[in-house]
C-alpha cells in the first residue's frame, strides 16, 4: 500500500495574496505607505508634480471640472491668467470652462482664450518637456511663442458636414514658431526637417506634447498642417 500523504502546512497561494492583501490595506489605513501624488488618481493635480501615466488622465478628467481646473492652473508659477464666464462667442459655438491666458514661462504673439484643460496642459507641456528640451539643445530657455490662435468657430478644415473642430471650444492651439532667450527663431514652416538642431527641437517638441495634449499634429500629418503644430485635447495620444 502508498504510504497517506499528508496535507501540507503551507499556505495556499490565494491565502498568501489574501493576507498580503490585508497587510498591504493596513499599512496604507494606518499611513505606514502612501501612494506619490503624482500616481494617485483622486489627488489634485500640481503643476510641479512629476509626470506618470496618471497625469494624462487626470488632464482628462478635469474637463468637466472647473473649480479642479482652475485650483490645478493655481499651482503653476510664472503664469497670467483670467477665469472667464461661460459665454457663446459666436453663434453655434458656446465656451464653456475657459480662461483667457496672457503669459506663462514664455510671452505669446498675443493673449487667447483656452479651455482651462488646454491653459493647464500647455503649463504642465512647457514646464516639463519644452524648456528643459530647448535649455538641452541650445542651453537656454524659450521666450516667446508665436501662435495662431485657439477659438474659431467651425467645422474641421472648414467643410460643412464635417465635425467641429477643437478650435470650436477653445481646446487646442496652433503654435507656428518659438523664440529664445538670444532672439533665435524656429520655425515650424521653415525648420522642420533641417537636418540640425532646429529641425531636431522640433521634432521632439511635438513628441513631447503628445504626453500632454489629446491630439498632436504636425507637418508629417498632412499639408494643412506644415507651419504649425495643433495642439489639442480631445481623444487619446492621437500624435502625427
Amino acid at each position: 500500500m502508498k504510504p497517506s500523504s499528508k496535507p501540507s502546512s503551507r499556505p495556499s497561494s490565494s491565502t498568501l495574496i489574501c493576507l498580503i492583501a490585508i497587510a498591504v490595506g493596513v499599512a496604507f489605513d494606518k499611513g505606514v505607505w502612501q501612494i506619490p501624488r503624482e500616481w494617485n488618481p483622486f489627488a489634485p493635480l500640481v503643476v510641479s508634480d512629476p509626470v506618470t501615466p496618471v497625469t494624462r488622465w487626470k488632464l482628462k478628467a478635469l474637463s468637466g471640472d472647473r473649480e479642479a481646473c482652475l485650483a490645478a492652473l493655481k499651482t503653476a508659477t510664472d503664469i497670467d491668467y483670467t477665469p472667464l464666464g461661460d459665454y457663446t462667442a459666436a453663434a453655434g459655438c458656446p465656451l464653456e470652462n475657459v480662461v483667457r491666458l496672457s503669459s506663462t514661462q514664455v510671452a505669446f504673439s498675443s493673449s487667447f482664450v483656452a479651455s482651462c484643460p488646454l491653459a493647464l496642459a500647455w503649463t504642465m507641456y512647457e514646464r516639463h518637456e519644452l524648456q528643459p528640451l530647448a535649455r538641452q539643445i541650445f542651453g537656454e530657455g524659450v521666450s516667446r511663442v508665436q501662435h495662431y490662435g485657439s477659438f474659431a468657430c467651425r467645422n474641421i478644415y472648414h467643410r460643412e458636414n464635417a465635425r467641429r473642430s477643437e478650435h470650436a471650444t477653445a481646446s487646442a492651439l496652433d503654435v507656428a514658431a518659438f523664440r529664445l532667450e538670444d532672439g533665435r527663431r524656429i520655425s515650424v514652416l521653415e525648420d522642420w526637417g533641417d537636418g540640425g538642431e532646429r529641425g531636431r527641437f522640433l521634432e521632439a517638441a511635438q513628441a513631447g506634447a503628445c504626453h500632454y495634449f489629446g491630439t498632436t499634429l504636425g507637418p508629417n500629418y498632412n499639408a494643412a498642417h506644415a507651419n504649425h503644430f495643433h495642439l489639442g485635447m480631445r481623444g487619446v495620444s492621437f500624435c502625427r
